[in-house]
Order: C-alpha cells, then structure tokens, then sequence
C-alpha cells in the first residue's frame, strides 16, 4: 500500500473515531466521514471491502493506538510498576471523564452495539480487550516481582477484575454525568492493588 493511501486511510480510521465515539456506530454514515476527512465519496471500497470491514479496521486502530499509550507508560524505567499501573488507571480516568464523563473509550461506547451489529467488530474489541488485560497482567506481575504492589489473588484474576471495574465504571459514569463511579474505580483499585 502506498504512502498516500495509507495516509488517506488513516485519515477516514481517525474521522471515523471522532464521529463515531460522540454518537454511535449505526447512526454514522460513510458519507459523513468521508466529508469529516476530507476524502471523495468514491474513494471508500478503495480502502476498506465493506462497512464491517470499515468498522473492523476503526476498532484495531483505536487498540493499536491504546497499546502504544500502555506501552509508552511501561516504558518508564524510571517509575515502579506500582506508580506504572497508577498512571495507566489515571489515563483511563481521565479519557472517561473528557466531555462532561461522555468519554473517548470506544469500548465503552460501541461495546454492546457492535456485538449485536457484526461478528467481525465484535471478534476485533474482544481480541483488543483481551490484549489489554495481558498488559495490565504484565503490570501487576511486574509489580508483584519488584514489590510495589501486592494481589490477593493471581495478577490474570486481578487484571480482569480490575477491568471489567473499570468498564462498568465507565458506563456509568456515562450514564450519571458524574466522575463518581470512576473515582470509586479508582480507590478500589488502590486497594486491590495494595497501593
């Protein structure tokens, strides 16, 4: 693929998501995004086989992007795995809490309707999410292993848990307009966490 093509591309992935994470996936037409980045009307089948095949690609962007953030924090040697995890629960604080708790988590946000609309979305956010967890298991462990912070159960269990807390968390806060849910996502998790 060219240079140009994968930019143009890339441009649509990225129109799409900011459309897409204020009002839904079914209430977005191709066209709008087309417009939104700026690209001919014509030149969608040149990029993407289908709209699930649009949606498949929007969603492994939205997680190639959400894993180079992760690893970014992993990155710095010079935090503990402790001060690591923090930082990663406080970027999804603070992303939750963006727009008065409307948030940017396409999870969140296209979850249950995707998993009803296509299997190739859906397959897609469970692969992302279920690779999100592996790095917040390799967080715990890390923690574990250099001693600044301690689990109750196995680092899997607890990066489970501590997900799906803060997914529920999310949604809620959605639904109330309020950081409340996040900010008890977030003491639970220091006390998970032992930290």
């Amino acid at each position: 693929m060219s240079v140009a093509k994968m930019e143009t591309r890339r441009s649509i992935l990225d129109a799409a998501r900011r459309i897409v994470v204020a009002r839904g996936y079914a209430a977005v037409g191709i066209n709008e995004v087309l417009a939104a980045a700026g690209v001919p009307k014509g030149s969608f089948y040149h990029h993407f086989g289908s709209k699930d095949a649009f949606g498949e690609a929007m969603m492994k962007s939205y997680f190639d992007d959400y894993f180079a953030t992760m690893d970014g924090i992993v990155a710095d040697t010079g935090a503990s795995a402790a001060d690591q995890l923090m930082q990663y629960w406080q970027y999804f604080y603070d992303t939750q809490t963006a727009d008065n708790c409307q948030g940017r988590c396409l999870v969140v946000k296209l979850g249950a309707e995707i998993s009803d609309l296509s299997e190739s979305m859906r397959i897609a956010t469970q692969a992302g999410t279920t690779e999100i967890v592996n790095r917040i298991e390799r967080m715990i462990a890390n923690g574990v292993a250099d001693g600044s912070v301690s689990v109750d159960d196995s680092p899997r269990t607890t990066a489970e848990a501590l997900y799906d807390l803060w997914i529920g968390a999310s949604m809620l806060a959605k639904i109330h307009a309020s950081p409340a849910q996040l900010d008890r996502a977030l003491a639970v998790t220091r006390q998970v966490l032992h930290i």
